[in-house]
């Protein structure tokens, strides 16, 4: 099977003229369904960078950058936003909408795609809640949540679409030890059952375990690109 995410010769820049700054150098890097490949490194790397071109929030410049068999090195706007409807994104800031509740945010997850009918979104956003533990809080706002109940919030709406690719940034970041566990953990179990890809940007080594490969980063170079080895 081709990878899911196939980037090759990939490099990128900030900035035009005297002040362009290339930020990533000679990125080659296969991804493939079901896998969990956590990016680390130095901040200021380039790993955010790499994950919002593989997410299509920027439209890539230089080499080949395949997400699902398209090309987005140079695309447009519209082929971007039609690329965006394959991934689930979970960021360090969960983002949640404060004047809607629980059940509303994660139904914004569904927003984007046009055949699923108000009620549908409404009983899938409900069961995926259901999936992440938080059935009974459907109708809370994100004010009466915890740090770890937000981000499972956050969760349950970057998967309620059934996405291909899940990108996280730095998703545990805010929170405590016992809170990052359970969402990392949380999201390894939901996407191995929806057989999706997780690409996970973290500088946090407690978690690094989850992960089939690791690839570190580092002055805009990926660096190592080694699989984990389960203890015995």
């Amino acid at each position: 099977m081709p990878p899911v995410i196939s980037v090759k010769n990939l490099d990128h820049y900030f900035g035009h003229g005297q002040l362009c700054k290339q930020v990533l150098f000679d990125i080659n890097l296969d991804i493939y369904a079901g896998e969990i490949i956590i990016m680390t490194g130095p901040s200021g790397s380039g790993k955010t960078t790499l994950l919002t071109l593989v997410g299509g929030l920027r439209s890539a410049q230089s080499g080949s950058l395949q997400i699902l068999e398209q090309e987005l090195c140079g695309a447009k706007k519209g082929q971007l936003t039609q690329a965006r409807r394959s991934n689930g994104y979970i960021f360090q800031a969960h983002n949640l909408h404060g004047s809607l509740t629980v059940l509303q945010n994660v139904r914004m997850g569904l927003e984007v795609h046009n055949n699923i009918s108000s009620a549908e979104m409404k009983t899938r956003s409900a069961q995926m809640l259901e999936e992440v533990g938080l059935g009974d809080r459907l109708n809370y706002y994100p004010d009466d949540l915890s740090g770890g109940q937000k981000q499972r919030v956050a969760i349950a709406r970057a998967l309620v679409g059934r996405p291909k690719i899940v990108l996280a940034d730095e998703p545990t970041a805010a929170l405590d030890s016992k809170s990052g566990r359970d969402v990392v953990s949380l999201m390894q179990k939901l996407a191995k059952e929806q057989d999706c890809t997780i690409l996970l940007v973290t500088h946090d080594n407690r978690i690094l375990d989850i992960a089939d490969r690791i690839v570190y980063m580092e002055d805009g170079k990926l660096i190592n690109d080694r699989a984990v080895v389960a203890a015995s």
